[in-house]
C-alpha cells in the first residue's frame, strides 16, 4: 500500500507532489537560521524535523534507535545501521505522516517550509569514487579520440573508476567557480596556465554507501545491494581542456576535483524498490561478467528505471524571466554495470568501504542525441554549437550559466517520486 497511488498524507501539499509524496520520504541534513544542522525528511514542500519528533516521544524500538542515529548533523551513523533500521524508520514515518495519523497535532510544529531551510551534504564523505558505467557516454567520448576503437578492451570486463576528491563535494545551489589550470591549446607545443575555456557538466547518479566492510573482506555480489543506503543526483563538473592535457597516464585530476554538486536528499533504497528492473541484456558477443560480479538476483532486479533530465538556464534567460532550455533526457537504464556490481568490484581487493562513502555512476547518456549527458558529446567536442530556444548558442558553459539536474521515477500502479534538483551556477574564475 505504501507505493500505490492510493496512499495519502495529512500533509496536503505532499499528495501528488512531483518529488516528495508520502511514498518517497527521503532523508537529508538541514538547518534553520541560527540553528544547528539536523536530520529532516522531505514531505511535499516541507521538512519534518526528526529530532523534534524524537523529542516528542513518537519513535519506539528499532525506529527510535534509527532516529537517534541521525543526530549530530550527518547520516553516517544511520547509514551504518543498514537496511533493517531504514525499514523500521520508514515504516514509522509512513504511519505518522499517513492521512489517518493520530499524531497530526504533535507533528505540525515539527514541519518547516523547505524554502525557509538550508540543505547540506547529507553525510561526512570519507571517500568518493567516480565510475564510468554509462556505456553510451563511454562510446561517444571514445569515438572523439579513438574512432576505430571507442571502448578500450577492459571496459566490458571491469567497472572502470577513479578516486575523486571528497573535500569539494557540495550541495545543490552552491556556485561553481570556473577553475584554472594547465592546458595545451591547439597548435601549441607548450602548455599555458589560465581559466578553463571548455567547462562542462556530467549527468550522473550518486550512490550512498550504507554498511561498510572490514579491510581485507570483499562484499559478495549477492550481498552488495544491502550495502547501498540510497541514491542522489550528481554533477561531475569537468574542465575538458585541463582534462585533455592532464589525464594521461593516470586519469582525471584537477579537471574534476574543483567541485562536484549533489542533490541533498538521500532517496532510500526502500523508496526505490518499485522502480527496480532487470539489468538490460548485454549485446550479443559481449562477455558475461566474471563470477564475482554476476548474481542472479542482481541481474533480475538490480537496475533502476529512473528518468534523468538536464536543463540549462543562462544569465540572459534568468534576467528575461525565461524558462530553462532542456539539453538532455536520459535514463539510468543506460548503466552497463549495476550499483551492486560497483560495490562488489570496489571491495573485491579488500578495499574498505565506509558508511557515507559516495560513488558517482559516470555520465549516463542515452543512445540518441537528445539523451547525451554532457556538452562534450552534444557538441562533438565543441565542433557543433547548441542553439538554445532564445537564440543563444553554446559549445561549453559560460559564466552565469546554471545547470539543473532532475530525476523522476514512474511506474504504473505506483506513485511517482523524484530526487529534487541538483543546481549549480558558473561564476567567473578568481
Amino acid at each position: 500500500m505504501n507505493h500505490t497511488v492510493m496512499a495519502r498524507s495529512w500533509v496536503e501539499h505532499a499528495n501528488g507532489h512531483a518529488d516528495f509524496p508520502l511514498q518517497n520520504l527521503p532523508l537529508g541534513i538541514f538547518s534553520r537560521p541560527g540553528e544547528a544542522r539536523r536530520c529532516g525528511v522531505a514531505i511535499g514542500d516541507a521538512i519534518l524535523d526528526l529530532q523534534a519528533v524524537l523529542a516528542a516521544g513518537l519513535f519506539h524500538g528499532q525506529a527510535k534507535a534509527a532516529a537517534e542515529a541521525t543526530a549530530g548533523g550527518a547520516l553516517n551513523a544511520f547509514f551504518a545501521l543498514g537496511r533493517n533500521a531504514r525499514v523500521a524508520l520508514r515504516g514509522r514515518l509512513l504511519e505518522l505522516l499517513g492521512e489517518h495519523s493520530e499524531h497530526q497535532a504533535a507533528l505540525k510544529p515539527a514541519l518547516y517550509p523547505a524554502n525557509d531551510c538550508q540543505l547540506h551534504v547529507p553525510a561526512q564523505i570519507g571517500d568518493y569514487t567516480d565510475f564510468y558505467v554509462g556505456i553510451e557516454h563511454a562510446t561517444n567520448v571514445g569515438k572523439l579520440f579513438r574512432p576505430d576503437s571507442p571502448l578500450l578492451p577492459n571496459y566490458k570486463y571491469v567497472p572502470i573508476g577513479y578516486h575523486g576528491r571528497a573535500s569539494t563535494i557540495r550541495p545543490s545551489g552552491t556556485d561553481v567557480r570556473r577553475p584554472k589550470g594547465q592546458t595545451l591549446p591547439a597548435g601549441h607545443s607548450e602548455p599555458r596556465f589560465g581559466p578553463c575555456a571548455r567547462l562542462d557538466y556530467e549527468l550522473e547518479l550518486g550512490i550512498w554507501i550504507g554498511q561498510g566492510n572490514d579491510i581485507g573482506q570483499a562484499i559478495p555480489i549477492g550481498e552488495a545491494g544491502e550495502h547501498i543506503a540510497g541514491l542522489c543526483l550528481l554533477n561531475d563538473w569537468s574542465a575538458r581542456d585541463i582534462q585533455a592535457w592532464e589525464y594521461q597516464p593516470l586519469g582525471p585530476f584537477l579537471s574534476k576535483s574543483f567541485v562536484t554538486s549533489i542533490s541533498p536528499w538521500v532517496v532510500t533504497a526502500e523508496a526505490l524498490e518499485p522502480f527496480r528492473c532487470a539489468q538490460p541484456a548485454r549485446p550479443q558477443g559481449d562477455p558475461q561478467p566474471l563470477p564475482y560480479l554476476l548474481g542472479a538476483q542482481d541481474q533480475a532486479a538490480g537496475a533502476f528505471d529512473i528518468e534523468l533530465e538536464v536543463l540549462l538556464l543562462t544569465e540572459r534567460m534568468r534576467n528575461e524571466g525565461q524558462a530553462p532550455h532542456r539539453l538532455t533526457l536520459s535514463n539510468t537504464r543506460s548503466m552497463y554495470w549495476t550499483a551492486a556490481q560497483l560495490v562488489a568490484h570496489h571491495s573485491v581487493n579488500g578495499c574498505q568501504l565506509q558508511p557515507g562513502d559516495l560513488f558517482g555512476s559516470g555520465t549516463l547518456s542515452g543512445p540518441t542525441a537528445g539523451s547525451y549527458g554532457s556538452l562534450l558529446e552534444i557538441t562533438e567536442g565543441g565542433k557543433q554549437a547548441v542553439e538554445l530556444a532564445n537564440g543563444e548558442v553554446r559549445t561549453f558553459l559560460e559564466d552565469g550559466d546554471e545547470i539543473i539536474l532532475r530525476a523522476r521515477c514512474r511506474r504504473e500502479g505506483s506513485a511517482s517520486i523524484g530526487f529534487g534538483e541538483c543546481r549549480g551556477t558558473v561564476v567567473a574564475a578568481n
